[in-house]
This record gives C-alpha cells, structure tokens and sequence, in this order.
C-alpha cells in the first residue's frame, strides 16, 4: 500500500481542521451537551469513518478496507472502555460539567499527537525488527488476562507526569471558569483545568500501549493505524456525554475487550510462525501447519464479541434505575 506524501500531509491537515472545528463551535462556549447534540455528533463522525473507509477500500482495495474498519472497531471500543477512567478522573478533579467538553477535546487531541509519535515508532521498529510481533502478541495476551480480571473498581493511580507539571507550575486551588491559566497579583499560575487536561492525555497515552499494538496486530499500513485512531478519537468526546449513566451498564465491555485482544494477540504470534525465520523455533523453518486468519475473519470477531457483550451487559442490567430515576 503505497500512500503518497502530500495524502499524509492532507490527512494530519484535515484531522487537526476537525479538531479546530469542533472547539470553535461547540467546546468555546461552555456547555453540557444534551443527548440530542451528542447523539447528532456522534452519528455524524461514526458515518465520516464509513465514508472514509468505503474510499480506502476504492482506492487501495477490499483487504485494505477491511483492515481500516477491523483496526477502527478496536480502536472505538477500546475508547470506550477508557471512558470509565475518565468519568473517574472528572469526578476526582470535580470537574464543572459545562467545563468539562474542553478537557476532552483538549486532552484527546494531546494523546492523538502522542499516539501519532507511537505510530511512527512502532512502524520503524516493525520495518527493522520483523520478529517483533512475537513480542507484540505476548504483551496483548498479557494484557488480556489482566483485562479480564479489571472491574474498574480500582482507585485511580495519577501518572507520574503529574508531579513534574505541579512542580513546574502553580496550580490555583479552585477553577476559573473554563480559563487554564489566570493572573494573580501579577504571578500567572495554571487552573486544575490544565492538570485535568495533562491527566486525560497522560491516562490516554498509557491506553496507546495496548491499543497501538493491537491494531498493528491487525494491519501493518501505518495510514490504516493513524486514520482509524484518529477516527475513534474524534467522537470520544460526544460519546462521553452520550453514554452518560450507560457506561455503569456495560459491565461486560472489559471481558469483551480482553477476548478480543487475546484473540488479536494469537493472531499475531500464528501468523509470525507461519512465517518464521528465528533458529531456535522449528529449526528456523516456518510451520505450515499455522492456520491463517484473513481479515474478514477478524473483523467478523471482533464486531461479534462487541455485539454479544454489549446484549449481555444490558440483559444483565436491564432492572437498573436510570441516572434521572435513581435521581428522582
């Protein structure tokens, strides 16, 4: 798959005028989005990734198509599962829910830059290093087993960055609006929004280390890697305040998630030992006996386990009292 430089430059271009977009006319004026908003914008992006990927399978064929809506429907559902660490992170900064738009937009578009780093990263080591993927699949079982075991229970641990940011700048107790910075007695000193942002980014980034690695699992075309999490990323923000209270009834979505990496996880290692080429495995020959999984095939998992999950989660939940009942 070749993709020429001036469609990179175009991509990144048109990802970052999205961005600009959506704060300029929905995050500048702070608000709390209402069902009907968040549902329009999140319809509206899940159709530009259709639209999107119906034109790569145009232009570079069936099997890279497949790759782009396979690698986005990782993407998308690992996205949501980092929800629930965000509502916890919103809810241990106290955050403002007017306020809190300008976190996630900001704070998704860092861990976007960062993933974008990742991206580069992983593509020069997979080009240098083939057998890397042996790596890769270990590290996503790994990663799998200890999915299955989250409940998201757990108190949230604040990255290590954190410390360094309030070291390096005053920090204002209280929110100032939706300002993240403001001038005191002539000193500027940052408002908790900045450290709200850097925690989403931060948290976001530690998120990349499974989901980067997945969806090489999946497709090693580095354009397919960076548009579908750009493309997953995009909505985050809507999906946020659409899920709103439903994010507590999708009780299944980690187990589901962890399937899905430990299938993507022995997908990788299968298919490098069908190839294989290290001396001390099989006498450096590769074992033909490996089965192969086309990527149709994985797509067809992957959105089978999200749909079986999602139907069990709310079977399961189905008594529980909405936010506005148990409200009420």
């Amino acid at each position: 798959m070749h993709v020429p430089t001036w469609v990179w430059l175009v991509t990144v271009l048109a990802t970052a005028a999205i961005f600009v977009f959506d704060f300029y006319t929905h995050v500048r004026t702070p608000h709390e989005p209402s069902f009907k908003e968040s549902a329009t914008w999140v319809s509206a992006y899940i159709s530009l990734a259709v639209v999107f990927g119906i034109g790569m399978w145009q232009v570079w064929g069936g099997q890279h198509g497949a790759e782009f809506f396979a690698g986005y429907v990782t993407e998308w559902s690992l996205s949501v599962d980092n929800l629930f660490i965000f509502l916890i992170i919103m809810s241990k900064f106290a955050v403002p829910r007017p306020n809190q738009q300008k976190v996630l937009l900001i704070g998704i578009a860092i861990a976007l830059v960062l993933r974008g780093i990742f991206i580069a990263v992983g593509a020069t080591v997979i080009a240098a290093i083939s057998w890397v993927f042996y790596l890769f699949g270990i590290f996503l079982i790994i990663t799998a087993i200890n999915l299955a075991r989250d409940n998201h229970d757990e108190e949230y641990k604040e990255p290590g960055v954190m410390n360094l940011v309030r070291r390096l700048t005053p920090t204002t107790d209280d929110y100032r609006g939706d300002r993240i910075f403001t001038r005191i007695d002539g000193k500027n000193y940052a408002t908790p929004m900045l450290m709200v942002m850097v925690a989403i980014g931060a948290t976001d980034l530690l998120f990349a280390l499974d989901s980067i690695p997945a969806i090489f699992g999946l497709t090693k075309e580095p354009y397919i890697v960076f548009t579908a999490n750009a493309f997953a990323l995009m909505g985050l923000r809507q999906m946020y305040f659409l899920l709103g209270g439903m994010l507590e009834r999708l009780i299944y979505l980690s187990k589901g998630l962890s399937i899905i990496l430990l299938f993507i996880g022995v997908k990788m290692i299968a298919e490098e030992l069908a190839g294989n080429s290290l001396p001390f495995i099989n006498n450096g020959e590769p074992i033909t006996a490996i089965p192969e999984f086309p990527i149709w095939f994985s797509l067809g998992v992957i959105v089978a386990v999200l749909v079986v999950t999602a139907a069990l989660s709310l079977w399961k939940t189905r008594k529980q009292p909405s936010p506005g009942q148990a409200a009420s």
